[in-house]
């Protein structure tokens, strides 16, 4: 439980190379430095920091084990500027399953404790599975509880922290809606998609009781649609910030602003949650969303399936051969 102290927390904004690990962890390890010759003793990394994220199977068959390089990165970096830092990363656990894992290393450079992301979004089921953990990580005399992207708009994920945490971490790979024909009902429907997502932390934070610290991608985009034959091409929403207890903004990099580090200090620690609504969803998803969401999630896992079986298949004919 926090002691009324004020920290300084610094949520980076990264502009992903899609599958370019090695130039990934040196934008990241560049903007970690920054956060901390500011003096931020508490450091957010976006959801998939290490990779960007879209709908490119690589993603998940490059995807190194816990102990790999991101894991590494975090760990080196935190010790060496004495700080808490933290970010999300696609991992092949020892199951043979990937999952999208949040890792939150101490000062020391140990580890803190790890959560998954409990369930894909869309096109994200082909390239990892769920988690079950409740999201909450001891670190240090403080209580931090993990939300990633589409977490933030979920009841549950709002229900399991709420009263329970003093600090809310975790960031975002959200992308745009495409400007397919007719462009001006496309446009209207990416602004408010925009609007949601820059929102969702903000709208998130009363529901906890706890202060956000929100880190975010900005960029483009381009991958293969699901099931439509075509390119998405679009963009990350970008809006990495920190946010008090009532979701007032305290720094905001918007994604216009490409990379860099908002930072603000901020007082850790437990209000009463504002009572949660009735249903899933804690705002309404939009229409273009819901339908990605109702098609995406069946076609992914089916693909996520079919690709395991294969990789099983194939390493019992290995161990078979040998």
């Amino acid at each position: 439980m926090s002691d009324g102290t004020t920290i300084r927390a610094a949520a980076i904004q990264m502009e992903a190379e899609v599958g370019n690990v090695d130039a990934n962890l040196e934008m990241a390890a560049a903007l970690v430095d920054e956060a901390a010759a500011a003096g931020a003793s508490w450091i957010v990394l976006p959801e998939f920091f290490s990779t960007g994220v879209a709908n490119r199977p690589e993603l998940r068959d490059a995807a190194p084990l816990a102990d790999g390089a991101p894991t590494a990165l975090l760990r080196e970096r935190a010790a060496r500027h004495g700080v808490h830092l933290g970010g999300s990363t696609l991992v092949r656990d020892r199951d043979g399953h990937v999952r999208n894992a949040f890792l939150l290393a101490g000062p020391d450079g140990e580890l803190r404790g790890r959560h998954d992301k409990d369930l894909p979004t869309m096109w994200e089921n082909a390239l990892y599975v769920g988690g079950g953990d409740p999201g909450r990580i001891e670190a240090d005399g403080l209580t931090a509880g993990v939300a990633l992207c589409w977490e933030l708009m979920r009841t549950q994920t709002a229900a399991r922290l709420a009263g329970r945490v003093d600090l809310v971490v975790g960031g975002s790979g959200w992308w745009s809606i495409p400007l397919w024909p007719p462009r001006g009902l496309s446009g209207r429907l990416e602004r408010a998609n925009h609007r949601r997502a820059v929102d969702a932390p903000a709208r998130f934070a009363p529901y906890v009781g706890a202060p956000v610290v929100h880190a975010a991608h900005a960029g483009a985009l381009n991958c293969p649609w699901p099931l439509v034959g075509a390119v998405y091409h679009g963009h990350y929403a970008g809006g990495a910030g920190i946010y008090d207890t009532d979701g007032r903004p305290l720094a905001l990099r918007r994604r216009d602003e490409g990379p860099g580090v908002a930072i603000a200090d901020v007082v850790p620690g437990r209000r009463e949650p504002r009572p949660l609504p009735e249903g899933f969803w804690l705002q309404p998803r939009g229409a273009v969303a819901a339908a990605a969401w109702a098609y995406q999630n069946p076609w992914g896992r089916s693909r996520y399936w079919r690709e395991h079986r294969r990789r099983l298949d194939r390493a019992a004919l290995a161990g078979a051969a040998s």
